[in-house]
């Protein structure tokens, strides 16, 4: 940790920029720079997002899956009950086994031309050169709950997982390990916890915890590692609203004892209004190693007021390393996106 992480707590671009271009997004987030910012996300188009990339990119022509015709379709539903969209069910087909290599995703093509960019802009000192190239993916959790009938899902995760950690292998192997940030985006996992899916073959924490070690073991080493803990942010607001943090330090905890190299982050969101004890108490059961910040997505539109009191609530049960908002900011107004800049460097 740097001595002015130490001082301050840091802005965390949690990703999802709603701007048109990556050069756009690169340079009006400079514009945000307070005493320290964590990493910049890479751009990528909103098609890239885990569910469409898995359907549109991989069911159609893996020669492993095939549209379950015979399910219903699964209703992904927001915490109030609004149908948010029906999605097919798929699975493996019988006597068949799912190989990483024909998977295409194009996770690594994105991230490399997204750095080339970047890396231009930061030499040319418009990007400070203290800022990461932070590339946010998807666990291989998220395209397998949301998408595979249950019963397959343990046939899926191995061949999925080689292949985004394979991403970033290729990724590792064009870019500076030291000028990375790899971000896991951990959303349908802790929807998982939260009893949004089917119970499957294997228990869901046992199972997920399995892959969060997995992935986070499979960035190399000179990599920044962090997990993103997601509820997420389907018209601006949660799947399902947090009681309190209970679940997420639940997930923290056995991720931080399962991986073995050193974990540099933890984001954990905050909703609005929540400035109450209950809802971080259970932070005093946070257990991470020492090298690894709690970041607090307690940044919200036009309520400087409510995010101090959540970063003073916060503060009276652990150490808070950074803030951000909840989520991306993507699917919120893009209008707000001036008013959030200014509040991560306000808290911060």
């Amino acid at each position: 940790m740097t001595e002015l992480r130490a001082r301050h707590p840091i802005i965390h671009f949690v990703g999802s920029i709603p701007l048109q271009d990556a050069e756009t997004v690169f340079r009006t987030l400079a514009k945000a720079q307070g005493r320290v910012c964590g990493g910049y996300p890479m751009a990528r188009p909103a098609s890239a997002m885990p569910g469409f990339v898995f359907c549109n990119r991989c069911s159609p022509t893996n020669p492993a899956i095939e549209v379950a015709t015979d399910v219903q379709a699964f209703k992904f539903t927001q915490w109030g009950g609004k149908l948010l969209r029906e999605i097919p069910r798929l699975r493996v087909k019988p006597g068949a086994k799912p190989d990483s290599k024909t998977f295409e995703t194009g996770y690594a093509e994105m991230a490399i031309a997204s750095w080339s960019l970047f890396e231009q802009l930061q030499t040319a000192g418009v990007i400070p050169a203290t800022v990461k190239f932070q590339i946010s993916l998807p666990t291989p959790i998220a395209p397998t709950y949301n998408n595979m009938v249950p019963s397959d899902r343990p046939l899926l995760l191995p061949a999925l997982t080689r292949h985004l950690t394979g991403e970033v292998a290729k990724i590792a192997a064009v870019i500076p390990r030291d000028r990375i940030a790899i971000q896991w985006d951990v959303c349908q996992d802790v929807l998982a916890w939260e009893g949004c899916y089917e119970k499957g073959p294997v228990d869901f924490r046992t199972e997920t915890i399995d892959v969060l070690t997995r992935i986070g073991d499979a960035v190399s080493g000179g990599i920044e590692l962090g997990y993103d803990l997601c509820y997420g942010s389907p018209a601006d607001e949660h799947c399902v609203q947090p009681k309190d943090m209970t679940i997420m330090v639940e997930i923290a905890n056995a991720t931080s004892a399962g991986v073995a190299r050193p974990i540099q982050f933890f984001h954990m969101p905050v909703p609005k209004g929540r400035t109450d004890d209950a809802y971080f108490a259970p932070l005093d059961n946070l257990h991470l190693q020492p090298e690894t910040e709690l970041y607090l997505g307690l940044i919200h539109h036009d309520d400087p007021e409510g995010d101090r009191a959540q970063l003073a609530a916060a503060r009276r049960h652990t150490r808070v390393g950074g803030v951000a908002t909840e989520c991306g900011m993507a699917r919120g107004d893009p209008a707000r996106l001036t008013s959030l800049r200014a509040a991560h460097v306000r808290a911060a």
